[in-house]
């Protein structure tokens, strides 16, 4: 029994340690483009709240339980946002999936028709079209400026956060979000 014991209590020691092993490997890849991203010591919560879809429903982040998200905070009059958006549309079509997706949220005032103007000219169509209701997701999730750009496990919570504009197709960016995606999960 003493032997089972012990062995039991190994392999907990042993899979708690590989976690935060692993959490702690994404530090080699803040190079580049991934320099500012600050990578949590601990998973933060994420916001619960809803956000209207382009057909005025709702939806949450909740409906991406079991995925990766890049969850990017954006406005439609946000110079660095225009820049920014079409790499993240390129790492939706480089890595998107059962295990991973890229979530824009529109936060601020940031009417339907601005929103589908805006990704027409910068020629974004693979990305979905989410509005943030009166900024209470960013409110929540302590979004003071823009571009933010978050980065979720499969449980919802948030590991990651990059303050302004990225290359999300760089090199950096790509080795950082499928380093993150093959972590084991738990």
């Amino acid at each position: 029994m003493k032997r089972l014991m012990r062995s039991v209590l190994l392999y907990l020691a042993a899979g708690l340690s590989a976690n935060t092993a692993a959490a702690q490997d994404l530090s080699s890849y803040l190079a580049g483009e991934m320099r500012g991203l600050v990578i949590h010591d601990a998973p933060v919560a994420a916001s619960s709240l809803p956000f209207l879809r382009v057909d005025e429903s709702e939806g949450s982040l909740a409906d991406y339980a079991g995925q990766i998200v890049v969850l990017n905070f954006w406005a439609t009059w946000c110079a660095p946002c225009r820049e920014e958006m079409p790499s993240l549309q390129n790492l939706q079509t480089a890595l998107g999936g059962e295990d991973f997706t890229v979530v824009t949220l529109a936060t601020g005032r940031n009417p339907p028709q601005a929103i589908r103007r805006f990704f027409e000219e910068i020629g974004v169509t693979d990305l979905q079209q989410y509005r943030d209701i009166n900024q209470q997701i960013a409110r929540e999730m302590g979004v003071f400026g823009l571009p933010i750009t978050v980065i979720l496990n499969r449980e919802g919570q948030e590991i990651a956060r990059l303050r302004g504009d990225a290359h999300w197709d760089s090199p950096e960016a790509l080795a950082l979000v499928r380093a993150v995606i093959d972590q084991p999960e738990g």
